[in-house]
């Protein structure tokens, strides 16, 4: 049973964490600072950062924080967070591309992507792109994709319907992002060669403020069919396995452990679909997303 006792010393190593103001991304940045590492808490909202931070440095000293405004619904201002970033950062450890939205009204980025398609994927797409000859050039640096059980309920990515060309269907919009950032995960593991490690990690079944779209009467029927419901901090392992651990490989996809991989410890991820594992379907994506967001990776 891994937990975050085991991860090693992270003294010395400089973490991005998408998200890290709340829910998982907040317990992953808060398990990276209590061993030692420099995080950049990476949020939309510059209040909301800075509680976090504050709401870290209580616990006692441990590693650096750092507040980084981003927001992933667009892709200038994530051309700017990652200009800003390298200005003052000449190595990045690890990236942790965490946040998300899930199940909200019908809406689109500041791009023109359906809201969980341009946040969940290209949003994070965009960053790593930005940040990728930073990450190269670190050694053993490692970048961790935050997918989700979900991912297995879509075939296909259907490119005529990722800016809303169709009537909204939120979870099939969920799982499609969801699915994206698997293919991105494998695909940049794939392209980067050796030269970065890139893992996707799923947190299985947890409650955090990602459920906000979600009527509570809704959450409540949607919670009562699963056996156990985790707190934030045990949703965070997987993400903190894939980032830290010496025996997580390039590649791999890590979820909790136990039945139907909605709760437990981190492993490998053993409910997998024809098409979570279809590489060209990862390569097509990875073109399309280059495509549109004009981002290529040297």
């Amino acid at each position: 049973m891994w937990t975050k006792k085991d991860i090693p010393d992270q003294t010395g190593k400089i973490a991005i964490v998408t998200g890290a103001n709340t829910g998982i991304g907040f317990e992953t940045a808060r398990a990276l600072f209590e061993k030692g590492a420099h995080v950049i808490i990476a949020s939309r909202d510059a209040e909301k950062g800075l509680d976090a931070i504050k709401r870290l440095k209580s616990a006692g000293v441990h590693g650096e924080l750092e507040l980084g405004i981003l927001n992933l619904a667009c892709l200038e201002d994530i051309k700017t967070f990652a200009e800003v970033f390298k200005k003052s950062h000449q190595k990045l450890d690890l990236l942790i591309n965490n946040a998300g939205v899930m199940k909200p009204p019908a809406g689109k980025s500041e791009d023109g992507f359906e809201l969980q398609f341009g946040v969940n994927f290209i949003g994070h797409f965009a960053l790593t792109a930005h940040l990728y000859d930073l990450l190269q050039h670190t050694k053993g640096a490692r970048v961790v994709t935050v997918s989700s059980g979900a991912s297995r309920f879509i075939e296909q990515i259907d490119y005529d319907n990722l800016k809303l060309e169709k009537p909204y269907d939120d979870f099939r919009e969920y799982s499609t992002s969801k699915l994206a950032n698997l293919y991105f995960a494998n695909e940049l593991n794939r392209r980067a060669a050796g030269t970065i490690t890139s893992i996707a990690a799923h947190p299985g079944v947890v409650y955090t403020e990602l459920t906000r779209h979600i009527p509570d009467n809704e959450l409540e029927v949607a919670f009562a069919r699963f056996p156990t419901v985790m707190q934030p901090w045990q949703g965070a392992l997987p993400s903190l396995y894939a980032a830290t651990s010496p025996e997580a490989e390039g590649g791999a996809y890590y979820a909790p452990d136990g039945e139907g991989e909605l709760s437990g410890y981190p492993a490998p991820v053993t409910i997998v679909t024809p098409a979570m594992r279809d590489g060209n379907k990862a390569s097509e994506l990875w073109d399309y997303a280059e495509r549109v967001t004009c981002l290529n990776f040297p």
